[in-house]
C-alpha cells in the first residue's frame, strides 16, 4: 500500500496555505485556515478543507472566490510540488471549528449556571 496519496495530500496543504496567504490578494478572500486535504487514490481529486472566519454569507462568498481560484490553485501546485498532473481542486468547508467552539460556549453556560445554583 503506497503512502502518495497521503504525502501529496501533505504538500497540498502546505502550498495551498502558502499560496492563499501570500499569492491571492481577493479582498473577499478573508481569514482562511486550510485544515486538511484528502486525494483521491487515484491523485485525480483533492478536497481541500478550509476554515473561515466570518458571518455564514462571508463564507459562502470566500467559498465562491476559492472555487474561482482553483484552476490557477491546482496549476501553480503542480509546478511547485513537480507532478505531471495536479489534481483538481475542490473546496469544501470544515465546520469542525464552530462545532468545538459552539460545545466550548455551552460548557461555560454550564458552569455559569452550576456556580449560581451553588452560592
Amino acid at each position: 500500500m503506497s503512502h502518495r496519496p497521503e504525502r501529496i495530500a501533505e504538500a497540498i496543504k502546505k502550498e495551498t496555505a502558502d499560496i492563499l496567504s501570500n499569492d491571492i490578494k481577493d479582498p473577499r478572500v478573508g481569514f482562511v485556515t486550510v485544515t486538511g486535504v484528502e486525494v483521491t487514490r487515484d491523485l485525480s481529486y483533492a478536497k481541500v478543507f478550509v476554515s473561515v472566519m466570518g458571518s455564514e454569507e462571508r463564507r459562502k462568498e470566500t467559498l465562491n472566490v476559492l472555487q474561482k481560484c482553483a484552476g490557477y490553485l491546482r496549476s501553480e501546485i503542480g509546478r511547485r510540488i513537480k507532478i505531471r498532473h495536479a489534481p483538481e481542486i475542490i473546496f469544501k468547508l470544515d465546520t469542525s471549528l464552530d462545532h468545538g467552539t459552539r460545545i466550548m460556549e455551552i460548557l461555560q453556560q454550564i458552569n455559569r449556571q452550576e456556580n449560581t445554583s451553588h452560592e
